[in-house]
């Protein structure tokens, strides 16, 4: 389903502004709390011209539970594991547990080499439903060449990376149709393999460690076709994801700019509009005791504790259900790479560079919810007036 030009919702006029280290893609209206009217005459997921509509209330039925399938049961997934296995353990089922801790032993480093995926998870038919809940779509802007590898930057991370997940872990995105002949490799914390029981979940999905060394297997296959997708703002930008507007830490993220040099993978910016609007946060500005307790927690643990909410089964105040929020994830314009094995500071600046007025580019072109569909569809949003910075001050400038 590639984009075409027509269709383009309204844009009111952005202004770019700096704000310290943070790159800031801030709406100045925020959502409505019904959310938008979205039509689409996608066949795949079997919906009609109507089908699509998203009302935020009334006829909830079943749909509510599968969108826990991916928000919220991985986290209790991995602690139920945990506490399985503890239990093993404790009462000493040795049969049981020194078998796998000697496959586990063996395939501790799976994670950093392509993982191992099973198409039978990846096609379970709660997917769908979780991918028509919000609905979640992939938009491509540019066709890519199939012989080449591709480090694609995910932005923003949102609170759980709901976008990330269902558009590159299923088999029911458009992901096939829109890039035939690739494979996406999904990057996620190393802390999630080291789970027992859940890595092997996890891993069935298609998920492999964000360690360089497994970027760097990932992009050093023959032959192209490989997709590197990483959250290039990390653990850290799950505490800024507050409806209404969009922080982006990426100044200072350069690893992935020297990984996709010294490999020749071209680089392509994605940016996943409504990842942030499914959740809300407890406020937690900057300077605030909330955010520094955060903080804290994030870099002693590796990863970050956002104190999020949504709505209930049978009421839309609170619980763990993600809003029923459209998302929209917009696939870049591919930025050519020349393979360079050892990269110059001055190099890796100047790509960064170009990489940032893509992703700047990108968002002006799809700003809002006034993103580009094919003719059969069209879209119906609330304007937004939008202001954004991703202008990196010289001062933070992070060494390579």
């Amino acid at each position: 389903m590639g984009a075409s030009n027509g269709g383009r919702a309204r844009q009111r006029p952005g202004s770019w502004r700096q704000r310290g280290r943070r790159a800031e893609l801030v709406r100045a209206l925020p959502f409505q709390e019904s959310a938008p009217s979205v039509r689409s005459s996608s066949s795949q997921h079997g919906q009609s011209a109507d089908d699509g509509v998203i009302s935020q209330t009334g006829g909830w039925g079943h749909p509510q539970i599968h969108a826990l399938t991916h928000d919220v049961l991985p986290f209790l997934t991995a602690e139920v594991c945990l506490g399985i296995f503890g239990i093993l353990m404790i009462y000493n089922y040795w049969f049981l547990y020194i078998p796998y801790l000697i496959w586990l032993y063996f395939d501790w480093w799976t994670p950093e080499q392509g993982g191992r995926r099973y198409d039978w998870v990846r096609s379970w038919t709660v997917w769908k439903y979780f991918m028509d809940y919000f609905p979640i779509r992939l938009i491509k802007t540019q066709d890519l060449d199939p012989n080449h590898n591709y480090v694609f930057g995910f932005h923003p991370h949102g609170i759980l990376g709901t976008g990330f997940f269902g558009n590159f872990c299923t088999y029911f995105s458009d992901f096939k149709e829109l890039f035939p002949g690739f494979t996406a490799y999904v990057h996620v914390l190393p802390y999630w393999f080291r789970c027992p029981l859940f890595r092997e979940y996890l891993m069935s999905l298609g998920p492999v460690s964000v360690s360089k060394e497994s970027v760097s297997y990932v992009l050093s296959k023959e032959g192209g076709g490989n997709i590197s997708v990483i959250v290039l703002g990390g653990a850290k930008e799950s505490l800024d994801a507050h409806p209404g507007k969009f922080t982006l830490f990426i100044c200072q993220r350069k690893g992935f700019v020297k990984m996709a040099l010294t490999h020749g993978a071209y680089l392509v910016p994605v940016f996943s509009f409504g990842e942030n609007e499914i959740y809300k946060q407890i406020s937690n500005p900057e300077g605030s005791l909330i955010q520094a307790v955060q903080d804290k927690l994030q870099k002693a643990m590796g990863f970050a504790l956002p104190l999020f909410y949504g709505r209930g089964i049978f009421q839309c105040s609170f619980g763990l259900i993600p809003f029923r929020k459209p998302i929209h994830t917009i696939v870049g314009r591919p930025i050519p790479v020349r393979r360079t094995p050892n990269p110059t500071p001055a190099q890796v600046e100047e790509l960064h560079q170009t990489y940032l007025e893509e992703l700047r580019k990108l968002f002006e072109e799809h700003k809002g919810t006034g993103v580009n569909f094919d003719v059969t569809a069209s879209i119906e949003e609330a304007e937004l007036a939008t202001h954004h910075s991703l202008d990196c001050p010289r001062a933070a400038k992070a060494h390579v």
